[in-house]
């Protein structure tokens, strides 16, 4: 079975842009953000996208919900998601979009989620609000997510990183969105919330920015005593574990990131390669980041296609290996899509 981990979806009533075209939103100081794309509300669209590529079932997730502190606006895109599902049976898991800082509102929707709506995680952003992953006013979201057995999927953040040298050439998108998940990731292996919630799944996109080309910098450093850190206030953290523990038995990441021009092939299969090379194959699951980094069809199919032919190990990826550890009941929700279709 093959399950897109990262397939974007707003509710056509939150859409922002041009109707019939791309477009581009931009932050105040006039850099490009999210795409503007009215793909991202026509459901039907993605079906068809999904028919072509043999993609069984996708996950969704909203930018307008990533960091989204008004708890309305939650709820209109959860439910509107499981409207998706309901439509499509088997063939779109939504996550839970949520107030992330807001403990009483989160815990709230987060278990309505669970419970009523049947999400098996939540979506947040690599930073919330200007707050790093490990904030001590996320605690309660992470052991909110551990306690209801959801798994969360941390998306870059939902505008330009706070640097002003990031403010020319797209770089906000290019790099820094990349440079926001790999911070996210070691600074939350080093605050020890994953030791304190042993059961919790994350699962970081992009191959968590990309972050295993830098291991040989990460595991260096994290040697405090080298490098003069063990008594410095702040930089001196250590998980309680060597730290490629947490890279390969604790986290999960995606290999959607890359951001081909024209073919998906020679581009996608690029990033896949180098990523499985880095990263455990016991912890990667497929993705596309459809409608966004790729958003024709073709792309799509070429992607599928090229990562399949790739080896044994992208091979066993892209058809499932790993979906059922974050999706206990992957299985059965397709069983929905193909009972519908006799």
């Amino acid at each position: 079975m093959i399950i897109d981990f990262q397939h974007h979806y707003t509710p056509p009533q939150l859409l922002l842009g041009k109707k019939k075209e791309v477009s581009v939103g931009v932050d105040k100081n006039g850099n490009p953000m999210h795409l503007l794309n009215p793909l991202l509300g026509d459901i039907d669209a993605h079906v068809r996208m999904m028919d072509a590529a043999g993609i069984d079932a996708a996950v969704l997730s909203s930018m307008v919900g990533f960091d989204q502190p008004d708890l309305r606006i939650c709820r209109t895109i959860n439910d509107d998601m499981k409207g998706v599902e309901e439509k499509h049976p088997g063939r779109f898991i939504g996550l839970a979009h949520i107030p992330a800082l807001k403990t009483a509102e989160m815990k709230k929707e987060l278990k309505r989620c669970k419970v009523e709506l049947g999400f098996p995680g939540a979506v947040i952003a690599s930073e919330m609000q200007g707050l790093a992953l490990d904030a001590a006013e996320l605690r309660p979201f992470w052991k909110a997510c551990a306690d209801l057995e959801m798994y969360v999927f941390i998306h870059p953040l939902a505008k330009v990183i706070g640097w002003n040298q990031m403010y020319a050439d797209d770089l906000g998108r290019m790099l820094g969105w990349q440079f926001s998940l790999m911070t996210a990731t070691v600074r939350l292996i080093n605050s020890g919330v994953l030791d304190k919630l042993p059961s919790l799944n994350v699962q970081f996109a992009h191959f968590a920015g990309g972050l295993g080309r830098y291991l040989g910098r990460v595991r260096g450093f994290q040697q405090r005593d080298k490098w003069g850190t063990s008594k410095l206030k702040g930089h001196n953290r250590r998980p309680g574990k060597p730290f490629d523990h947490y890279l390969e038995q604790r986290l999960f990441y995606d290999c959607a990131g890359w951001a081909g021009p024209d073919h998906a092939g020679p581009w996608g299969d690029e990033w896949v390669r180098f990523g499985m090379r880095e990263m455990a194959l016991t912890r990667v699951v497929f993705a596309t980041d459809y409608p966004q980094a790729v958003r024709v069809d073709s792309e799509v199919v070429d992607y599928v296609k090229a990562v399949r032919a790739l080896g044994p190990n992208e091979r066993a990826m892209l058809e499932g290996l790993n979906v059922e550890k974050l999706i206990p009941d992957a299985r059965e929700r397709l069983a929905k899509r193909k009972a519908k279709k006799k």
